[in-house]
């Protein structure tokens, strides 16, 4: 796989930005022949670094203003359970970000809901995975920050 150069660099930074831009557009923002820069696209989406271009919606305005994030710890770590567990919170749509961590904390949940009690219904739904020690809801109550653009720079 090849190295991105800085044409590659700002190509992703302006799909980070705005899917929607023309092949014509980005080439002229970055000086490109409308040819090469469609040619690097496709490069850069088939190596790989452009996994899916998606449309961001308005969670607020779709009923999901709610965020809660979720750390659970368990006394079981092997496979078998992580796969059971791994199952169960696939099934909740909700549930918008899934890690496994290092430290205190086994793993954490990003969640998008109505309400507490719509939260209430998840947190059943988690329970139910499997067995769990110990699962701590935090509701965010002011989003401050938010994106999705990874932050790159120039070669």
């Amino acid at each position: 796989m090849r190295k991105v150069d800085s044409y590659d660099v700002r190509l992703l930074k302006l799909l980070q930005q705005d899917t929607t831009l023309s092949i014509a557009d980005m080439a002229e923002e970055v000086g490109l022949s409308q040819n090469a820069c469609w040619r690097r696209l496709k490069t850069l989406e088939e190596e790989g670094y452009i996994l899916k271009k998606v449309a961001l919606l308005n969670y607020k305005k779709l009923g999901c203003g709610v965020t809660v994030y979720v750390t659970v710890r368990t006394n079981q770590h092997t496979e078998d359970w992580l796969e059971k567990f791994a199952k169960g919170i696939h099934l909740i749509p909700e549930v918008v970000e899934f890690h496994r961590m290092s430290g205190d904390v086994d793993y954490f949940l990003k969640i998008r809901v109505r309400d507490i009690d719509d939260y209430d219904r998840i947190y059943k739904k988690i329970i139910k995975c499997a067995p769990l020690v110990d699962v701590s809801s935090f509701f965010a109550m002011e989003r401050i920050k938010e994106t999705t653009e990874i932050p790159l720079s120039l070669p």
